[in-house]
C-alpha cells in the first residue's frame, strides 16, 4: 500500500507513495476536507483540475444525513459523490468530543484557554455535554433533529464500510486538553480495546446485511491518542503500532501549544513501523506542515483553508504571513490577482478588485473562486515540498516560505 521513495539527508522527512483502491497519492500530500462528501463550493471536477490528489469525509455527519445505507445503494462515496479520486473518512470520533468534552471545557484540540488563565477573543464557547461515554462506545443526540444515536467501535466499521472510503479510521476516545492525566490514560486504554474490536470487526469484509462492500480494497487506520503526556502517548504508539493497520493516525489533544504539538509528534513518530503511512489529523496551517513533514508525517487534513477562504482571506507564496484578507478596503481597486506566480483559474481570470466585491457584497461566486485559489496553494505547497526532499532541501525551503509567517489562523 506504501512504498518510500526518498528519505532527506539528516531528517526524517521522506516522499513516498501510497496506492489506494481509487488511485496512488504522492507524499507528502495534504488531504482536502470533505466533510458532507464535498468540498464546500467546489464540485469534484474543479478538484482534480487543481491537482487534489485525495479528500477526506466525516462518518459522523454522513451517518446524521443521508445515512449510510443511502450512500451505499449510490455505489459508495464515489459514485455518491462524483469524485473518483482517493479517500478517507474520519470515525467521528473527533465530533463525539467536540459535542462531549470540548463543549465542556470550551477547547479544540490544541486548548486555547487553561485553567487560571483568561479567555482568549476566539475561544470555543463551553455548555453542557451532549454525549454519554462508556465502554460500549457513545450515545449522543443529532445537531440536526436531536433524535437519539450510538456509536460503538463496530457500528463505525459497518458505517465506513457502507461509505466505501479507501481509507477508513477506527473510533477512538479523544480528549480535551483539560484533562487531567488519569482520564487521559482512561481514555487512551479504551482508544486501545476499541481499535483491537475495530479490527476484528473489519475482518469480516461482507456487511452484516450480507451485500458487498462498496470498496473491497478499503483498509484500516489506527488512531494514537494520549494526550500530551509523553509516556502515555509512547505506550500509545508502541501499542497501537503493534496492531494489524495499514497505517497510523496522530489525534486528540495535542497540548496546550504548538510546541506541545512538536513534542507530541517526537515522541511518537519513531515508535510507529516506519514503513506505513502517517496521518495527522486536524492540522494544516503551512508552519504546522513543515514541522509535520520534518518529523515524518506523510498526509495532513484540515479545513482551515477552506473555511477562511470564505471569511476572504487568501494564500500568497510571497507576503507578511503569506496570506491577505481581501475585505480589506485597500484592495477595492486594486488589478492585480490574487498572486501573479499563481495559475489557479481564479488568479488568470479575475483581479483583486473584483473578488474583493464579491467578498463584502457576500457573493456565493467568492466562496468559490476564494477556495480554488488556497486549495491550489496547497496542492502547489505540497508539489514543492516533495521536490525539495527529494533534493535534501527542505530547510532551506521552509526557511524561505516561513521567515515572514506568524502564528495562529
Amino acid at each position: 500500500m506504501f512504498t518510500l521513495l526518498h528519505r532527506q539527508k539528516g531528517s526524517d522527512a521522506r516522499t513516498g507513495r501510497l496506492v489506494t483502491a481509487h488511485g496512488a497519492v504522492d507524499t507528502p500530500a495534504f488531504v482536502v476536507v470533505a466533510t458532507r462528501a464535498t468540498v464546500k463550493a467546489v464540485e469534484p471536477q474543479a478538484l482534480v483540475d487543481i491537482g487534489v490528489q485525495i479528500a477526506i469525509s466525516n462518518s459522523y455527519h454522513l451517518h446524521l444525513r443521508p445515512g449510510g445505507e443511502t450512500v451505499a445503494s449510490l455505489g459508495g462515496l464515489h459514485g455518491f459523490s462524483g469524485w473518483r479520486g482517493p479517500t478517507m473518512t474520519d470515525s467521528g470520533g473527533f465530533q463525539v468530543f467536540s459535542l462531549g468534552a470540548g463543549k465542556e471545557h470550551g477547547v479544540g484540540k490544541v486548548a486555547s484557554i487553561f485553567p487560571g488563565e483568561q479567555p482568549a477573543a476566539n475561544h470555543y464557547r463551553q455548555g453542557k455535554s451532549l454525549v454519554n461515554l462508556t465502554e460500549k462506545g457513545a450515545s449522543f443526540r443529532s445537531i440536526i433533529d436531536g433524535s437519539e444515536h450510538f456509536f460503538s467501535p463496530e457500528s463505525v466499521i459497518e458505517l465506513q464500510r457502507q461509505l466505501g472510503s479507501d481509507i477508513a479510521l477506527v473510533l477512538d476516545e479523544c480528549t480535551s486538553p483539560l484533562h487531567d492525566y488519569e482520564y487521559t490514560k482512561t481514555a487512551m486504554e479504551r482508544t486501545h480495546r476499541w481499535a483491537q474490536r475495530s479490527l476484528d470487526t473489519f475482518a469480516g469484509r461482507v456487511r452484516s446485511t450480507g451485500q458487498p462492500d462498496p470498496n473491497p480494497g478499503q483498509v484500516l487506520f489506527g488512531i494514537v491518542q494520549g494526550g500530551s503526556y509523553e509516556d502515555l502517548r509512547k505506550h500509545s504508539a508502541r501499542v497501537i503500532g503493534k496492531m494489524e493497520f495499514a497505517g497510523f493516525a496522530i489525534g486528540g489533544s495535542l497540548g496546550r501549544s504548538k510546541e506541545d504539538m512538536h513534542h507530541v509528534l517526537d515522541w511518537t513518530i519513531p515508535l510507529l513501523p516506519a514503513g506505513k503511512p502517517k496521518h495527522l489529523l486536524g492540522i494544516g496551517e503551512i508552519e504546522d506542515i513543515f514541522a509535520g513533514v520534518r518529523r515524518g508525517i506523510d498526509t495532513f487534513d484540515c479545513a482551515a483553508a477552506t473555511r477562511i477562504a470564505r471569511n476572504g482571506t487568501v494564500f500568497l507564496q510571497e507576503a507578511p504571513r503569506h496570506r491577505i484578507n481581501l475585505r480589506n478596503a485597500r484592495f477595492r481597486d486594486d488589478p492585480r490577482p490574487i498572486d501573479e506566480r499563481c495559475d489557479c483559474f481564479t488568479c488568470k481570470h479575475h483581479s483583486r478588485a473584483y473578488l474583493s466585491h464579491l467578498c463584502r457584497a457576500g457573493e456565493f461566486s467568492f466562496y468559490r473562486l476564494a477556495t480554488l485559489h488556497n486549495l491550489r496553494f496547497l496542492v502547489r505547497l505540497m508539489e514543492g515540498i516533495r521536490t525539495a526532499i527529494e533534493g535534501d532541501a527542505l530547510d532551506k525551503m521552509e526557511s524561505e516560505w516561513l521567515a515572514n509567517v506568524a502564528n495562529g489562523p
